[in-house]
């Protein structure tokens, strides 16, 4: 395949795409407006091969990387507009800073409950939320190939460092790891850390394999590289090193867990895809798959069906259908549970059971990731099954919940419980976790 040079497009210079001709004036200005928000971010792949552009209207790649009108709410698209038409520079930084910060830019606990910190440190380029698995980020993997217009760490790319996680400290993510033995796996995330060159990558990743941590047994990298760049994997400078790295790791007696994202089956059907997969999996590394589900994009039970087929054909493991999360526009993709899970149901039962690894719909919710599993009747009354998947006390885990039916709920905190409870069994048991420790995460209080 011939060596491809990557091109990025952002809200600056985002008319000089030559497919902008397809679109009106109105619709230009709209890109401009919400990409002052909500980043915006797309390259030369995404605009040349995934895009249809004779149907770009109603095409899910198109609203999945360039920003819609109806991203932001109407008073809000209005005043970030005027002011842009106003010229008032210092006023719109404000406003759109106003804007952004209506938007919860970090839910379910990621500032205010995941940063955990060692000696007094905080580590805030670092999450762990659950017992096993530590979030790690780069501060070099914190931009991505192309945004995703629902990305729930959009503060990521905003310059509002306040907002941001990062970190260079590989040394003190060592000895969190040894001071807490129960980690067994630490997903390298951002961003994007497969932006980061090769040589970066070492730098994190062959101090964790040297560091003689038995307790870690697997490695992930949560990225939308071979969505948004395969040629990452094919024709980049240092693309063979990359996949080296990863036979690396497999042959340090861990396991490379790849954790791709696909939103839409269009993203994998050209050959630039199906070759960088292919390449990946002779490392010996694993491709786990998962996006969440939402209006505009992916909400017909067709599309994930021929997704996660598509996806078993080529070698991959559908992982997880999340719900949009409580952030950035969820007003404009999120759905209803019921019909999440509607629409799971309906895709799941029309795959072989070789497709039917994916669990979902799943909410990453504060108290833990947790999966609608049902609607049913008890007693004569119609109910949402609830159960975690993960949970900040892992004795939540796998244990079934009910709450009153609501056909209209997007998340957790909508839902209110079954049978005339006045909670849910886990809020006291959170309220002391998260509030009452002296980090956001001791191991000692759920662990005997």
């Amino acid at each position: 395949m011939d060596s491809q040079k990557y091109h990025a497009y952002n809200i600056r210079n985002f008319r000089d795409i030559p497919q902008m001709q397809y679109l009106s004036e109105d619709e230009k200005m709209a890109i401009e407006v919400v990409g002052r928000v909500l980043p915006f971010k797309a390259n030369n792949y995404v605009v040349n091969e995934l895009i249809n552009w004779d149907n770009y209207e109603n095409d899910p790649i198109y609203k999945l990387t360039f920003p819609q009108k109806e991203m932001l709410e109407v008073e809000n698209f209005h005043l970030i507009s005027d002011l842009l038409k106003r010229g008032n520079k210092e006023e719109l930084k404000k406003e759109i800073n106003e804007v952004r910060l209506q938007l919860n830019p970090h839910p379910d606990g990621q500032l205010s409950h995941n940063v955990p910190e060692i000696d007094g440190i905080k580590l805030t380029g670092i999450q762990h939320k659950y017992r096993e698995t530590l979030l790690f980020f780069p501060s070099q993997g914190q931009t991505c190939h192309a945004y995703c217009t629902f990305c729930f760490r959009w503060p990521q790319f905003i310059g509002m460092e306040e907002l941001k996680f990062a970190s260079k400290e590989i040394e003190l993510l060592i000895e969190y790891l040894k001071r807490n033995p129960y980690i067994t796996d630490v997903l390298f995330t951002g961003g994007d850390p497969l932006v980061m060159n090769t040589k970066h990558l070492k730098s994190y990743i062959l101090p964790l394999l040297e560091s003689n941590l038995p307790n870690i047994r697997t490695i992930r990298i949560g990225t939308k590289a071979l969505s948004y760049w395969p040629y990452r994997f094919l024709t980049d400078h240092d693309a063979d090193e990359l996949l080296n790295l990863f036979s690396t790791v497999k042959e340090s007696g861990k396991h490379l867990a790849f954790m791709a994202h696909f939103n839409h089956p269009q993203e994998m059907e050209t050959q630039a895809v199906r070759m960088a997969i292919e390449r990946i999996l002779e490392t010996g590394a694993q491709i786990r798959t998962q996006s969440p589900i939402m209006r505009h994009i992916n909400d017909e039970a067709s599309t994930w069906a021929k997704m996660w087929q598509k996806q078993v054909d080529l070698g991959c493991i559908p992982y997880y259908m999340f719900q949009a999360r409580d952030t950035g526009a969820q007003h404009y993709f999120g759905i209803p549970l019921v019909k999440s899970w509607q629409i799971f149901s309906e895709a799941y039962r029309n795959v072989s059971g070789i497709c039917r690894t994916v669990k979902g719909p799943s909410m990453s919710a504060d108290p833990g990731k947790i999966q609608v599993s049902g609607v049913t009747e008890v007693k004569g009354e119609k109910v949402i099954a609830l159960i975690f998947l993960q949970g900040r006390n892992p004795d939540w885990v796998k244990r079934p919940f009910f709450a009153e039916y609501d056909e209209n709920a997007i998340w957790i905190d909508e839902l209110k419980p079954a049978f005339g409870e006045d909670c849910f069994f886990f809020e006291d048991d959170f309220e002391n976790i998260t509030e009452n420790l002296r980090h956001p995460f001791d191991l000692s209080t759920i662990v005997e």
